[in-house]
């Protein structure tokens, strides 16, 4: 047992009256003794019940991502081939069980027009068991988890395509995922890996959002942790998808003022975008409308790849509107242009497949 992780515990873990915030220093001590397994699994489940009780302040998030940079694997895009900054999504790792995902189209939009883009992610994860980014890509055929750190980095800078999978390339973090079904609940870990750069070098973070105070700790974090280009979405299911169904409240950092956010609320109506989400019914069913989707067919699913696509190739810095957005988004789909980046990610991965295995 460590003592100096139960002087931790105890300050986090002393209720209203007596408990105490952690420094960023002491949250980041915290976080490393639990990566490292210096704290025993009863002090490890205890702190992130806790934590989660109390909620976590910036400056404990700032630690736990301080620990994260540490220890954990990074991707150099300081020097990639691409005009535009890196832009780095932040996913729940718990997947999507209520609506179909088209975080992977958006994904394949942006690094078609040199927007790269790094994701993080594990398996199929505690609490919600939902569908996970790294499975849908297997089903699109490329397994981001048959390669090795230094090929992710290879298959970035030739694609503009990352992905940092838990398991293979952070296994430290990915053995505290089973404390997240013992404990029940999302612990502020979950709050961390949405605003987490695992990168070297200027970075655009896209991070995901359900309740509020939430986003009000990402903008404070973020620039603590010197990253004030960022976007913050009220999103499907927490995620970084736009819903058709509601206006879309977005927050945008400014990367000359990290002081300033400026808001954003996209009403999906006002672009004639069908008001509907669509429901998730099966991994099968959400594979097959993504398929649908990229080979510029008309689905249910079409609407909010357009929207998502336009929003973003205008955050990014492509377009100049939104309308010019969305009008390039849709015409990528329809004229093949997404596609042909799909198979050009498949003529990568086959060599660095082979290598790997």
């Amino acid at each position: 047992m460590s003592n100096i992780f139960r002087d931790l515990l105890k300050k986090i873990g002393s209720g209203v009256h007596t408990g105490e915030n952690l420094t960023r220093q002491e949250a980041e001590i915290a976080m490393q003794m639990m990566l490292q397994e210096e704290a025993t699994p009863a002090q490890i489940g205890a702190f992130l019940i806790a934590h989660r009780i109390k909620r976590p302040t910036p400056d404990e998030l700032a630690g736990i991502l301080d620990a994260y940079d540490r220890i954990g694997p990074k991707l150099d895009v300081t020097n990639l081939p691409f005009e535009k900054p890196a832009t780095v999504l932040g996913t729940p790792y718990d997947g999507r069980s209520r609506t179909v995902p088209v975080t992977p189209i958006t994904v394949l939009i942006l690094a078609a027009v040199g927007v790269p883009v790094i994701m993080h992610g594990g398996d199929c994860m505690p609490t919600k068991y939902g569908v996970p980014l790294i499975e849908i890509w297997q089903k699109l055929g490329v397994d981001f988890a048959a390669l090795s750190l230094v090929q992710i980095q290879q298959f970035l800078e030739k694609t503009g395509l990352g992905f940092i999978y838990l398991p293979k390339h952070f296994p430290t973090a990915n053995n505290l995922v089973p404390y997240r079904d013992q404990i029940g609940k999302r612990p502020p870990l979950a709050t961390a890996e949405l605003i987490w750069s695992p990168c070297v070098g200027r970075v655009h973070v896209i991070a995901g959002f359900v309740h509020p105070p939430t986003e009000e700790r990402f903008q404070t974090t973020l620039p603590m942790r010197g990253i004030n280009y960022y976007t913050t979405i009220k999103g499907l299911e927490g995620s970084c998808d736009l819903a058709c169904s509601r206006t879309a409240i977005i927050g945008m950092g400014n990367p000359s003022d990290p002081h300033t956010l400026e808001r954003l609320l996209l009403n999906p109506r006002d672009y004639d975008f069908n008001p509907k989400d669509v429901a998730f019914e099966s991994t099968e069913q959400a594979i097959e409308q993504i398929k649908t989707v990229l080979q510029g067919n008309s689905c249910e699913l079409m609407d909010a790849a357009v929207l998502n696509g336009g929003f973003y190739l205008w955050r990014c810095g492509v377009c100049e509107d939104l309308k010019a957005g969305f009008s390039q988004a849709k015409a990528m789909l329809m004229e093949g242009q997404v596609l042909e980046k799909l198979k050009e990610l498949h003529e990568e991965f086959q060599p660095l497949r082979i290598l790997a295995n």
